[in-house]
């Protein structure tokens, strides 16, 4: 018996993945929801000098302190109008945490693995190497984002 019931979570596991989801401008982003360690409003923030500009500053997050990334900025998106404040989502990753600055939080969503495809060719060059794939949802796609590369300011730098 307790065999069947590991076949069985096995199964649920190659079938779905869990993604904690947000918005920047028009685009739905997921992030595996084993990443992600807290979600917050806007915080106050440190300016670093001489920092890249994708670099909005620094929290202090309970004594952490975390570097928060404009993830309009990182896209090469239009600024957000100064009446939209920036949530935060802080990710774990190899360096530690970061805060990504989202214009909305979304929930936490199951897809099917089968709805999986590889990023589409025509997405912009500024997105499509930060992503590692899509989910095809009801109404829209869910893009997967690669938050190692995204927290990587060497990436999608030009040459």
């Amino acid at each position: 018996m307790a065999t069947d019931t590991g076949t069985m979570k096995t199964d649920v596991t190659q079938t779905s993945r869990q993604f904690s989801t947000f918005f920047v401008a028009d685009l739905f982003f997921g992030v595996d929801v084993l990443c992600v360690q807290e979600v917050l409003r806007f915080q106050q923030m440190t300016s670093v000098p001489q920092a890249p500009e994708v670099i909005e500053g620094l929290i202090n997050l309970r004594g952490q302190i975390v570097t928060a990334i404009d993830m309009r900025r990182r896209l090469r998106l239009p600024s957000r109008g100064d009446d939209l404040m920036p949530m935060n989502m802080v990710v774990r990753t190899e360096d530690g945490a970061v805060s990504l600055l989202v214009d909305e939080i979304g929930d936490v969503l199951d897809v099917d693995v089968a709805t999986y495809e590889r990023p589409p060719e025509n997405l912009d060059p500024a997105a499509r190497g930060l992503i590692r794939g899509v989910y095809k949802l009801r109404d829209r796609l869910l893009l997967v984002l690669d938050t190692e590369r995204t927290v990587d300011l060497a990436v999608g730098r030009a040459a």
